[in-house]
């Protein structure tokens, strides 16, 4: 409200800290006043105490604050000037536009203080708790979108790993005979124990890269170039540490894998008879595939994500979540659950399509025993000169089809888990 006695003063009782930088406070005159809650957190006077100046170079104006003491709150003291001094109102008709752009700024300031208040807490006990829950989002992401998408993933196997020829309807009738309707998700636990510790050390390496990366460059937000450079990181990341799952359960799908006896038999003859690093066969060119897999996966979603969010309609509906109180887990979704799911989407299929060479040489080479192993580059040869190109794109489009719901659900669990876990 103003102050009778002088219209230059601005004063609003019990404002909250949420309160702070409402944009319908305008200054117009020289000084004004806000009275603070003693409920308000000491983080936000320390903030005013340590930096005291908010200033906006667009609208050459700045604001200045001082704290005071008293035993009925604390009195932030607010004083808005023009650069030039002198007692002059702000320009006629700009008033309310200053005032919003001012608040702007004290806002982002009030935002990196709260954020940097919530690295100290994580940085004890706290930080262990949250990178567990963090790595438990990306992990039931993983066993959800796999679980579901299994049949799908035992079909592209039969193409890579069998060297199937039949047509897909054919295929799916022989593996429902033979097999019956558990074995479309014949190996599915086994692709469980691989894909969630993976999906959880990927999700979670991609947002810690990014981060980082940000520190280096002082930006706000991340530019696509970082972007992609924090997913590949990510997808090397995932694959030095979750690739002698991948390598057993190949072995396990191949022919003569039945007799091995599941998961633990298999590892036991892989270490009796090639040793403990036939565990990493195909190393290099799965980190030759994952790097930009995990760049072009992580990077195309985060590049539309970000555009929507920066588009008006992406911008009111962050601000209708701020404001809106008991939203469940689904309306807090800052694409909602349509667009995260076609942004998922989207995101694996360009992945897939660009890796998917990769992919084929990579199980040939993990198929290979001691005594006729070759080179990443000769068994690419090797499958051109059988196949021709095509062989190299065997199986795309049941891989697609895998891979299109799978990404969806992927990264629609993830971003619902994160939230349910209440991931900082």
């Amino acid at each position: 409200m103003v102050n009778q006695s002088d219209p230059g003063r601005v004063r609003v009782s019990s404002l909250s800290i949420s309160d702070l930088c409402l944009n319908s406070i305008g200054f117009n005159g020289s000084d004004g006043g806000l009275f603070l809650e003693d409920s308000g957190p000491r983080s936000f006077v320390s903030l005013i105490g340590n930096q005291g100046l908010c200033y906006s170079e667009s609208r050459r104006r700045r604001i200045g604050f001082e704290v005071r003491g008293g035993t009925g709150g604390r009195f932030l003291s607010v004083t808005a000037s023009i650069n030039g001094g002198g007692n002059e109102g702000f320009e006629e008709g700009s008033g309310e536009t200053a005032a919003e752009s001012e608040m702007q700024v004290c806002r982002r300031r009030v935002e990196k203080v709260e954020e940097e208040e919530e690295k100290k807490v994580l940085s004890g006990g706290g930080a262990a708790l949250n990178t567990t829950k963090h790595l438990w989002a990306g992990a039931v992401a993983a066993a959800v979108s796999r679980t579901f998408v299994a049949p799908l993933e035992r079909l592209k196997l039969e193409y890579i790993v069998r060297g199937e020829q039949r047509h897909l309807l054919e295929l799916i009738k022989t593996i429902a005979a033979n097999q019956g309707i558990k074995g479309f998700w014949k190996g599915n636990f086994v692709n469980i124990l691989r894909t969630a510790p993976f999906k959880a050390i990927n999700f979670y390496s991609y947002e810690k890269y990014r981060d980082h990366l940000l520190k280096l460059t002082g930006n706000e937000e991340a530019t696509n170039l970082e972007r992609f450079v924090a997913g590949a990181a990510a997808g090397i990341t995932a694959t030095v540490l979750c690739i002698p799952m991948d390598t057993i359960r190949t072995v396990m799908v191949a022919p003569g894998g039945e007799a091995l006896g599941g998961l633990i038999g298999t590892f036991g003859h892989m270490i009796r008879t090639e040793g403990f690093f036939s565990l990493y066969k195909g190393l290099v060119p799965s980190i030759i595939s994952m790097a930009p897999s995990g760049a072009v996966f992580y990077g195309v979603y985060d590049i539309l994500k970000s555009a929507y969010l920066h588009s008006p309609e992406g911008r009111k509906r962050l601000q209708n979540m701020k404001q809106g109180e008991d939203l469940n887990a689904l309306d807090q979704l800052e694409l909602g659950t349509v667009r995260t799911l076609i942004y998922g989407a989207i995101a694996g299929a360009c992945a897939e399509a660009a890796t998917y060479p990769f992919e084929v040489v990579r199980r040939q080479l993990q198929m290979q025993v001691r005594a006729t192993k070759m080179s990443a580059l000769a068994t690419s040869l090797k499958i051109v000169d059988q196949g021709g190109i095509p062989a190299l794109y065997a199986g795309l489009t049941p891989s697609l089809l895998q891979v299109l719901p799978s990404a969806a659900i992927s990264y629609f669990v993830y971003e619902f888990m994160k939230i349910v876990l209440k991931v900082e």
